[in-house]
Formats: structure tokens, sequence, C-alpha cells
């Protein structure tokens, strides 16, 4: 028999805060958790062996991206070899992860639109779906804030620390 969580010397279901246990997820979740790392981390890799790796003296642009690449596909094959093996206590996946996904998905097309349009548009763009859709302000404190944190990143980083990234405004 599990003993009841008290809260304020009551029970806490008698405050109507039942809480639930996640579902369980399985191994095969477990299995598909450790594949995607190891699939970005793969395709991370090969992307850098276009940046010229260099060598340990004198690494080029390529050689970090690759060794963290190799630090995800480690940890995806860790996953798959010891938590889907051994845990069965593992989560299902939730509305939870479909959020995460956007979020990566997001980043991704982020990162497309970076070069091309520059700093400013898709920073604006990612802050605003970010804020709208998984923390659910309001439209107008999305559009502030991402505004604002755009306006204080352009004014840190291109004028402040003068980096030279991509941008449309130029004062």
């Amino acid at each position: 028999m599990s003993e009841a969580v008290m809260v304020d010397g009551e029970p806490e279901a008698a405050h109507g805060e039942e809480s639930e246990a996640p579902r369980a997820g399985g191994r095969v979740q477990s299995v598909i958790a450790g594949a995607i790392p190891v699939l970005l981390g793969a395709v991370a890799a090969w992307l850098s062996f276009g940046l010229n790796i260099g060598s340990l003296t004198e690494p080029g642009p390529g050689l970090w991206p690759l060794i963290v690449a190799g630090l995800l596909v480690a940890s995806g094959i860790g996953i798959i070899a010891v938590t889907a093996r051994t845990r069965r206590d593992t989560e299902a996946f939730t509305r939870g992860t479909v959020a995460v996904l956007a979020a990566a998905g997001g980043l991704a097309v982020y990162a497309s639109l970076y070069e091309i349009v520059g700093f400013e548009v898709p920073t604006v763009l990612l802050l605003f779906a970010w804020l709208r859709l998984l923390s659910r302000e309001s439209w107008l404190m999305s559009a502030i804030l991402a505004v604002a944190v755009t306006a204080v990143a352009y004014a840190l980083f291109i004028i402040g620390l003068n980096v030279p990234l991509p941008h449309l405004i130029a004062f």
C-alpha cells in the first residue's frame, strides 16, 4: 500500500491535484529516441567534412562540428544499447514530444534562411513562433518580445562585438 502525499495536512488528491503516472513508452520508443541523435549526428558528420577538418594542431572549421557529431552518435548508440535493452520505465511520446520536434524543425528552417535572408528576419520569425506556439504567449507579447530580443542580439553581436553576421539592417 502506498502512502498518500500530504498537502496542508490533507491527502494531495483532496486538493484536486491527482497526479497521473506517465504512460510507458517501451522498447520501440527507446530505440527511436536513440536513432534520432544517431541520424542527426551522422548527417552533421557528413556535412562537417565539407568544411575542411584540418588537424588537431591546425584545426579547420569542420573539426568541432565533427567532434560534436561523433558525441551525438555515441550518445544515440548508448541510448539504444543500454536504455532500450535494460530499462522498462521509458515514457511514451506525448504532445510535448511534438512540440520539441516542431521547435527543432523551426531551428532547421532558421538555419537554412539565416545565410540567405540575414540575421534579423529569421530570428524575429523563430522567436515569434516559439513564443506564440510553444509558450502560448499572446500575439502582442510574442511580437514585442521577438522584436525586442532580436534588437538586443543585433546590438550586442553586430554593433557591440562586431561579429560578422549576415544582416539586412546597417547602422
